[in-house]
């Protein structure tokens, strides 16, 4: 990825024989140079995955891009191809916790995040100062059960002006709608504090707690219509006992939900990420 000008292709379909030396050999053809190739096959399902990036000749992105397109089809491949040279344009949304937000705008502002972090958006504004002091507009789009619909809207409205890649959900307190979702149409993504499918919905510390659990964890998925089911790309966990209290899982589950979040947008960015059905392959 940090090669000017790679192309990247995320590839699955009926496995077949012979499919990577063809990718291979189509790219040889063509005066490409591979970087990196990975490859999985699902052998329940039949399904070969692969991700491959590399140097078209001469640079020509746009050409190779097309092509490729129509030789993934020739194959029976369902294809996506993105390019090391554009940047996806990405508006994190927040409410009033704060520790996931300032770990993607400082991992951003170190350059760990391949993206152009272009509006923050909120329902709440206390953390319109912070996001100015970042450098970073502000949208103040309150939300309440009356006026969820017409909020949704306006800011759907908004990420299309700004013309908006992709959406992450710092810790954005509110369910977002079937409606948002299909008339954003890009990805979202997601962090939730606990390690699904374990503890879903609200208060999730303290359901586990509750529980009496032994490990907390947190997740970051693809947001979908259905609430906390969306494809999983990433986890971990953290071991509590029995003398942890709330405020304990609580403080544990923050450095978690920072990680894991910071990871998943990373690997969307580089396009490791490869959904199928309500799963994901996330290539290394």
């Amino acid at each position: 990825m940090e090669t000017p000008g790679t192309l990247i292709a995320l590839l699955h379909g009926p496995d077949q024989t012979g499919l990577v030396a063809r990718v291979a050999g189509w790219i040889f053809e063509r005066g490409g140079n591979i970087l990196h190739a990975d490859q999985h096959r699902d052998r329940e399902a039949g399904i070969f995955f692969q991700r491959i990036e590399w140097e078209p000749k001469g640079g020509d992105a746009s050409a190779d891009t097309a092509a490729f397109y129509e030789f993934a089809a020739s194959i029976g491949m369902n294809a996506r191809v993105l390019s090391s040279a554009q940047r996806a344009r990405v508006a994190l949304f927040v409410s009033k916790a704060d520790h996931c937000f300032h770990d993607v705008v400082l991992r951003w502002k170190e350059g760990e995040l391949r993206c152009d972090l272009v509006a923050v958006v909120s329902n709440h504004a206390d953390l319109e100062g912070i996001a100015r002091g970042y450098g970073i507009p502000f949208h103040h789009l309150p939300v309440t059960a009356d006026t969820k619909a017409a909020a949704e809207a306006k800011q759907v409205a908004l990420l299309k002006t700004l013309d908006i890649d992709l959406v992450v959900l710092a810790r954005y307190m509110q369910v977002l709608s079937a409606d948002f979702l299909q008339a954003f149409g890009k990805p979202v993504i997601n962090i939730h504090h606990s390690f699904l499918p374990a503890f879903a919905g609200g208060k999730p510390y303290h359901q586990a707690h509750a529980r009496g659990v032994k490990l907390i964890g947190a997740t970051a998925h693809y947001a979908t219509r259905d609430l906390d089911e969306g494809p999983i790309i990433n986890q971990d966990v953290a071991r509590v006992t029995h003398r942890h209290g709330v405020d304990d899982l609580i403080r544990k589950g923050r450095d978690l939900e920072k990680t894991v979040l910071a990871q998943a947008v990373r690997w969307h960015l580089e396009g490791r990420v490869l959904v199928y059905g309500n799963k994901t392959v996330v290539f290394d």
